[in-house]
This record gives structure tokens, sequence and C-alpha cells, in this order.
């Protein structure tokens, strides 16, 4: 169907929060896109993502190693595409896509041709208020459809 969708959050602990709820819905296989500016909230977002799995560990960008890996209920790939100047290049991230995993990609851009075609993508954008953030959903397939619905009906 390709729908999207859009929540605005007004503090930290409300992204946080939001993130959370997400992160409870998700299942393995599960991809995630994260676009947006520096400081908009990327890591912020995935380490709500990743306590609802989870992830006991501090979750931090994975800017200067392109991946990380945490444990928990389900694995989650936090993968940062920043600095991979080929997209054409064989970095196996289909193994991670394709495994028992939840993978969170940011900067999706630089890896554009090698991200499946199922996927959502979440875009994160500054609000007009301090602190806010504007976060828009694009579901590619009906597993990403049926999360978004969920999700917005909380």
């Amino acid at each position: 169907m390709n729908q999207k969708w859009t929540r605005t959050t007004y503090n930290p602990e409300e992204t946080d929060g939001f993130a959370r709820s997400l992160g409870t819905l998700l299942k393995a296989n599960d991809v995630l896109t994260l676009e947006g500016d520096l400081g908009t909230g990327k890591t912020t977002f995935t380490k709500g993502l990743a306590r609802a799995i989870g992830v006991t560990k501090t979750v931090n960008s994975p800017t200067f190693t392109i991946m990380k890996e945490y444990k928990g209920r389900l694995p989650l790939y936090h993968m940062d595409a920043y600095r991979i100047e080929d997209d054409m290049e064989d970095l196996g991230l289909d193994e991670y896509f394709e495994g028992d995993g939840v993978t969170v990609v940011e900067w999706p851009k630089m890896i554009g041709d090698q991200l499946p075609g199922e996927r959502l993508d979440i875009y994160i954008e500054y609000g007009k208020e301090l602190d806010s953030r504007v976060f828009r959903f694009h579901a590619h397939g009906q597993r990403y459809d049926k999360l978004c619905e969920e999700l917005f009906q909380l």
C-alpha cells in the first residue's frame, strides 16, 4: 500500500516512549531505515527501540564501525552507512536483513541499492517547538503497513 504516517513528539522522553512502542511490535527480519539531519535523534530513537527488544547494553552510534550488534529478545543490528563510499560494495548486508534480528540503518541513501524492497523508512525532522521532532513513516510492504497501523492506533 505504501502508506505514510506522521507523529510529532515534544521532548526526548516522549520520543523514547514512541520508539519503545514501535520496538514492542518488531519481529525478526524487520528492517528500519532512519533518515534525518545530524542531531535529529536517529541514535536516540534507536536506543528506545533497543530497550523495547531487551537490549541492556548502552547503544551508541556506529559511525566509525559501520555496524554494531546488540543482544536482546531479538538481536539488534545497528548500521551507520554514512561512511560507506561505494553503494555497490559487497558488505554482506543481506545476511543481516534476512537474519534473525532487527536491522536499523542510519543514512540509508548511502546503500540504497542494497536495501530490501520491504522495509520501514522513518524520516526525522526538527519540529517547530524546542526539542520537538516530526517522524514520517513510509511503509514498503504489507508487513510494515500492518505494523504502522498498529503503532499509530496506540
